[in-house]
């Protein structure tokens, strides 16, 4: 009786042993997994939102050298004295200053790391605006 208990007692720690081993292996699998998948996709994103600075920075550009010539115009149209074309005027520059807004709400997006398809949909209506603030201002000059 002895021996077969010995016996039992021997391939069930053995058993318990080689369990615990696979366990030990497979929890450092699936933590590497995940590592790996963490780092991936924090590089994938510093990628995308790389290429997003990237536009925003165009985008402002083009908002800077439109803003000169609003600028430029404002001038000249106060000189003149004309009240109606001071009104498109005023009418125009809204659609500068929410051109502005939607740069910097993009830029927030992307301060704050939003989803990539929340950045570029922020993007989409910040190129809208400065286009409706283009024609805007080729409408009164």
């Amino acid at each position: 009786m002895k021996k077969s208990r010995l016996g039992l007692f021997k391939s069930t720690s053995m058993l318990i042993s080689v369990l615990g081993v696979i366990m030990v292996i497979a929890t450092i699998i699936v933590v590497a997994y995940i590592g790996f998948s963490v780092v991936s996709s924090g590089l994938t994103g510093g990628v995308s939102s790389g290429a997003q600075y990237d536009e925003l920075n165009e985008l402002r550009s083009n908002y800077s050298d439109l803003e000169s010539r609003f600028n430029e115009l404002k001038s000249e149209l106060y000189v003149k004295g004309n009240a109606s074309e001071q009104q498109k005027f005023v009418d125009a520059e809204v659609y500068l200053v929410h051109a502005k807004n939607a740069l910097d709400d993009v830029d927030s997006a992307l301060s704050m790391g939003k989803d990539s398809s929340e950045v570029d949909k922020r993007l989409t209506e910040a190129r809208t605006s400065l286009q409706e603030a283009q024609k805007a201002y080729q409408s009164i000059s």
